[in-house]
C-alpha cells in the first residue's frame, strides 16, 4: 500500500467501510478521478500531473506513474473510455490566484506572460500503467477546464477562447484521435467582448461543467445557474432552457447529472468559500420532464452530524458520481461529495423527499499539498467514481490522497 492508514480511521462514517488508501506517490492533492482497466487515473490541482494507481488490489493500491503537464499547466480534469483517456490542459489560475475569492469573483481572461499549454491531451491507455499520448487538440486562450465524453464522436467541454469573459461550451470532434477538433460553441449573449457583446449580469456566469443525454447538454453555468442545451445539430449547439436561482441563493453551479429515464436533473452548487462564507449551498432535484420547462422541486439534505460550518475550508457540495458507461449507474442512489464533510449517499427514490443514506469522512490529511498561504487543514473531498459493486474512489482537493470505500448498501 503506497501509505499506512493505522491513522485514516474516519471522522464519522454510516453504511460505507474504508477499503484502501494511496497517497498517489507523496502527490496527495487530487481533483477528478476516473477508473479504467483496474487503474485510477487522477488529475492534480497543485502537483501539475496525472497520477496513475493500480487498483486491481483495492485494498492495496499502488502508484505505477505520474504525467507531469508543462509548466504554469493545469490537468484537473480527464476523461476515459475503453483504451482511451483525454486530459485538459489548462492555465494554472491558483498559481496566479492565491485566494479563490479572486478567481471566482470575475472574468479571468486576462493575458499572462508566464508560458502555459492550452487544450486537450488524448492518450492511449491499452497498456494503463504507461498512457501513451497520441494526439493533441490546442485552443487559442486559457485553456479547457472541464469536459464530458462518453465514448462517442463528440466530446462537450468548458473552453476559454481569448476574447471571452469566460468559459464557455464546445463541441470537439474526435473522429481523428491524433487530431481532434472543435466544431461548436454556444455563450450567453454578453460574453463575447471581443466582438462587441456588453456583460448584462453583475455575476460571474461562466460553463464549469456538461453532462450530456439524448442530445441535450445539462450545464452547469457558475452563478447562471442551469441551462439546457440542444445538441443535436453538433456546429449549431442552441437553447432549450435556462433557469437561475441565484440570487437569492449562492450560485456557483457545477454542473447537471440528467437521470433521463426518470426526467430528473441532479445539479449540485459548489460551495467555493471557506465557513459558508458565499452562503449554504445545496444539491438540487430538477424536474426536466418537459426540457422548455425545467422545475426545482427538492434539495438533498444538508449533513447535519456536526457543524461543518465552522469546521474550517469548504463545507456543502461539490461533484456528483455521473453515471458513466461502465461505471455504477442508478436514478434512485446518488453519489456526493461535499468537501469537508466528506462523501455522501442519498436516496431519491421519493424525488420530493430525499434521504441520506450513508456518509464517510475522512480524516484530516496528515501530508498537505495545498501551496496557498493559510490554508484550513481540513479534508475537501472533492471527486467521487463508484464501481459497478459499489466500490467508491474519493479524491482529496488539498493533500488526502485517494481514499478506496465501499457502500454497504448494495
Amino acid at each position: 500500500m503506497d501509505r499506512i492508514t493505522s491513522n485514516l480511521a474516519p471522522d464519522s462514517a454510516v453504511g460505507i467501510s474504508f477499503v484502501g488508501h494511496s497517497d498517489q506517490g507523496g502527490r496527495g492533492d487530487g481533483c477528478q478521478v476516473m477508473v479504467a482497466n483496474k487503474h485510477a487515473f487522477v488529475g492534480h490541482v497543485f502537483s501539475g500531473g496525472v497520477t496513475v494507481v493500480d487498483v486491481s488490489n483495492p485494498r492495496d493500491p499502488k502508484t505505477v506513474n505520474f504525467l507531469p503537464t508543462p509548466p504554469n499547466t493545469w490537468s484537473i480534469h480527464l476523461q476515459t473510455h475503453g483504451d482511451v483517456m483525454l486530459v485538459v490542459n489548462e492555465f494554472d489560475f491558483y498559481s496566479q490566484y492565491q485566494n479563490e475569492q479572486d478567481y471566482y469573483g470575475g472574468s479571468i481572461n486576462s493575458t499572462d506572460d508566464r508560458p502555459f499549454v492550452a487544450g486537450i491531451r488524448v492518450f492511449d491507455i491499452a497498456n494503463p500503467a504507461s498512457p501513451r499520448e497520441i494526439g493533441f487538440m490546442p485552443v487559442d486562450g486559457k485553456g479547457v477546464h472541464r469536459i464530458w465524453w462518453d465514448g462517442g464522436r463528440y466530446a462537450y467541454a468548458s473552453v476559454m477562447p481569448w476574447g471571452f469573459t469566460d468559459h464557455v461550451f464546445a463541441v470537439i470532434d474526435l473522429q481523428d484521435l491524433q487530431h481532434p477538433v472543435e466544431v461548436g460553441r454556444w455563450w450567453f449573449e454578453g460574453m463575447w467582448t471581443d466582438g462587441g457583446e456588453t456583460p448584462t449580469w453583475t455575476n460571474r456566469w461562466a460553463l464549469h461543467h456538461a453532462v450530456v443525454a439524448n442530445d441535450i447538454a445539462y450545464c452547469g453555468w457558475r452563478d447562471g445557474g442551469l441551462v439546457l442545451l440542444d445538441v443535436s445539430k453538433p456546429s449549431a449547439p442552441s437553447l432549450i432552457s435556462h433557469r437561475n436561482w441565484a440570487p437569492p441563493f449562492g450560485g456557483g453551479t457545477h454542473s447537471g447529472l440528467p437521470l433521463p429515464d426518470r426526467g430528473l436533473c441532479i445539479v449540485p452548487d459548489e460551495a467555493i468559500a471557506d465557513n459558508c462564507e458565499d452562503g449554504l449551498k445545496h444539491t438540487w432535484v430538477v424536474d426536466v420532464s418537459v426540457p422548455a420547462n425545467p422545475v426545482t422541486i427538492s434539495t438533498m439534505p444538508t449533513p447535519s452530524e456536526r457543524d461543518y460550518a465552522k469546521k474550517g475550508g469548504h463545507f456543502g457540495p461539490h461533484n456528483v458520481h455521473e453515471n458513466r458507461a461502465g461505471s455504477f449507474q442508478s436514478s434512485d442512489l446518488i453519489f456526493a461529495t461535499y468537501q469537508n464533510a466528506g462523501v455522501r449517499v442519498f436516496d431519491i427514490s421519493n424525488q420530493f423527499q430525499p434521504t441520506e443514506v450513508a456518509h464517510y469522512v475522512p480524516p484530516a490529511p496528515t501530508a498537505w499539498t495545498d501551496y496557498r498561504p493559510g490554508r484550513p487543514r481540513v479534508i475537501h473531498t472533492t471527486d467521487i467514481y463508484v464501481e459497478q459493486d459499489g466500490l467508491m474512489y474519493a479524491t482529496d482537493f488539498s493533500g488526502g490522497g485517494l481514499t478506496i470505500l465501499q457502500y454497504d448498501g448494495l
